[in-house]
């Protein structure tokens, strides 16, 4: 893992995976292993897309009180994050979203919506990715304010795509949060 852990010396990080939790070589959980201080949202049911059961899945995971937060979602898990940041800004200091599936997939496109978040956000895109088209990502990351990385070939960004411990995506986290960090004075 990298050297990073002053860069969240002053965050909650929150791992908040999607349908199907993250399993053992997913990213998340890879990065959980080398950041053990980090959370993770625990879901009643990772196979039932629900964006309020998410939202409470994280508000549990942050705990009261809590320090800024650094939410991390994949997939709906992001839907889920940029969803938390939009209506608590208060408790969130900036998220990553990290191959966010396309809206209408879930039925949420009435919920998930094309306005700037009140937050800073760093988003992971990929090419290829079934649930999200690259155009649509640019759209969306446009849309929300996102700093937009992108990360060519990479299907969905998932264990099955290779993406185990991905060192380029926890340095490009990394640098947010300092910036974030930054930004906050510390």
């Amino acid at each position: 893992m990298s050297g990073g852990d002053a860069a969240y010396a002053s965050l909650r990080v929150v791992l908040v995976p999607g349908i199907n939790d993250s399993g053992p070589e997913h990213w998340q959980t890879c990065w959980q292993r080398g950041f053990p201080a980090w959370r993770r949202i625990a879901q009643r049911n990772w196979l039932q897309p629900d964006l309020d059961g998410w939202q409470m899945a994280i508000r549990r995971a942050l705990g009261e009180p809590s320090p800024p937060a650094l939410l991390i979602g994949h997939s709906f898990g992001a839907l889920s994050s940029w969803y938390y940041a939009s209506r608590f800004t208060g408790r969130i200091a900036g998220v990553v979203l990290v191959a966010p599936a396309e809206p209408v997939r879930f039925e949420i496109e009435d919920r998930i919506l094309p306005v700037r978040l009140p937050v800073p956000s760093l988003m992971f895109a990929s090419h290829n990715d079934p649930l999200l088209t690259f155009g649509r990502a640019q759209y969306w990351a446009d849309a929300w304010g996102s700093e937009l990385v992108d990360v060519g070939e990479a299907g969905h960004i998932n264990a099955q795509s290779g993406f185990g411990e991905w060192p380029h995506g926890l340095g490009c986290v990394e640098q947010f949060a300092r910036r974030l960090a930054l930004a906050a004075g510390q």
